[in-house]
């Protein structure tokens, strides 16, 4: 069975083949049981000992390994092909042309020509049936032109800015 686990920037590949364990490939002598507390486990790692503390929250793991604590995610090999078959597209690189996704009036422009914002930060309010929504940032960058001004009135797909 084959496993990916990631520590911040980090992947590890772990594969468990009739009893043995490998790292990225390399054969690894582990030996893992319990030691009193249901989170607390004694582990043996090529013959040097160590005391761990393991806590689990769905596919996510609160690793303590002396007195420092890891997040470790970790998928096998199904729900990893499965969660690669959910991502949408990537966001492109380069200029970005944020569109307005249905018709409506500009209500407010949140952001100017220059700023630097954030994934996901409100860029333009837009009113449509009534209803405020906010346009939101795909991605992170810097607003390099601002196409309209609030009180305008803007068709499906009009540019509304500009990332760079």
């Amino acid at each position: 069975m084959k496993y990916y686990a990631q520590i911040g920037e980090l992947e590890y590949v772990v594969e468990i083949e009739d009893g043995q364990i490998f790292v990225d490939g390399e054969l690894v002598d582990v030996d893992l049981s319990r030691s009193g507390v249901p989170e607390l486990y004694s582990m043996l790692i090529n013959g040097r000992s160590f005391e761990v503390l393991i806590e689990e929250q769905r596919q996510v793991y609160d690793v303590t390994l002396r007195g420092e604590q890891y997040h470790v995610r970790v998928e096998d090999d199904r729900t990893r092909r499965l969660n690669e078959g959910r991502r949408g597209p990537e966001v492109p690189k380069g200029e970005l042309v944020v569109k307005a996704p249905i018709p409506g009036l500009v209500v407010k422009v949140l952001v100017h020509e220059g700023e630097e914002i954030a994934e996901d930060q409100a860029l333009v309010i837009l009113e449509a049936m009534k209803m405020e929504n906010e346009i939101r940032a795909l991605r992170s960058g810097v607003v390099r032109k601002v196409d309209v001004s609030a009180g305008q009135r803007v068709e499906q797909n009009a540019p509304l800015l500009i990332l760079a």
